[in-house]
């Protein structure tokens, strides 16, 4: 049962990868303070990792850090048998990592193109695959964090915005086959939020962006975490296959 002012039961069992900063940081403090132990994917910095979860911990909720590089299928694998030892269950998974490599599509290097596809969507493919196996007896939320890039496209992101359209159509698809088994699959596709990813966008296309936006700000990576645990919590328990757009009415509907 859950306490008053949570989402999830006492002990729920989530996984965040790329939690270390940004997003993936807020989302799993979110999750935490709504009744979550949380398990924290990193891919180098352990001591940012370790600084989320000291704020997990401080909640009162259990914090597990796993090292794993998630474009690596090997080191994703052997990160979803260390959380089965530590844990035997999952009941929501939070698929956040990503990078970018910014450039317009006829100066990008291949090496470019397939940093971001390995990572954003191949890599989303193996912890979302990994996740399915480890819920497919018991049920639970898997939330993919996409990109309005990935629903509207932005100049100069083509690896990214294929990226992130590539997550948005694996999600919808996976939704389908998931459903019978009590597996809900959903997608939260933030617009600009004040991360460091953000912070290297040039001055002038930033202030551009910020004239397209209806609410005339960046949002923050709070903002997008409790939306992502409103999406994976009972609460949105008859809501699957979705995309959740976090980005002060930037896209249409």
């Amino acid at each position: 049962m859950s306490t008053p002012g949570t989402l999830f039961a006492e002990g729920t069992k989530a996984l965040v990868t790329g939690a270390s900063r940004g997003i993936g940081a807020a989302v799993a403090i979110a999750l935490a303070e709504h009744g979550c132990d949380v398990a924290l994917n990193y891919r180098s910095s352990s001591a940012r990792a370790e600084e989320v979860g000291e704020r997990i911990r401080a909640l009162g909720r259990e914090a597990l850090l796993l090292k794993a590089d998630i474009s690596d299928e090997a080191q994703v694998a052997a990160m979803y048998k260390e959380l089965k030892t530590a844990w035997r269950s999952l009941d929501v998974a939070v698929l956040n990592s990503g990078v970018t490599a910014d450039g317009h599509l006829a100066a990008m290097s291949a090496t470019k193109w397939q940093e971001v596809i390995g990572t954003n969507l191949t890599g989303t493919f193996y912890t979302a695959r990994e996740a399915t196996k480890q819920m497919y007896a018991s049920g639970g939320a898997i939330v993919l964090i996409a990109s309005t890039s990935g629903i509207a496209g932005r100049a100069g992101q083509a690896n990214y915005a294929a990226s992130k359209g590539g997550v948005i159509s694996l999600a919808k698809t996976l939704s389908y086959e998931v459903a019978p088994r009590g597996i809900r699959v959903n997608v939260v596709a933030p617009g600009f939020i004040d991360t460091d990813m953000v912070k290297k966008v040039p001055p002038a296309q930033m202030k551009k962006a910020l004239q397209a936006i209806p609410m005339g700000r960046m949002g923050t990576p709070a903002e997008v975490a409790q939306a992502v645990a409103f999406m994976a919590s009972p609460a949105a328990s008859y809501i699957t296959g979705k995309v959740l757009t976090v980005d002060g009415g930037m896209i249409p509907n």
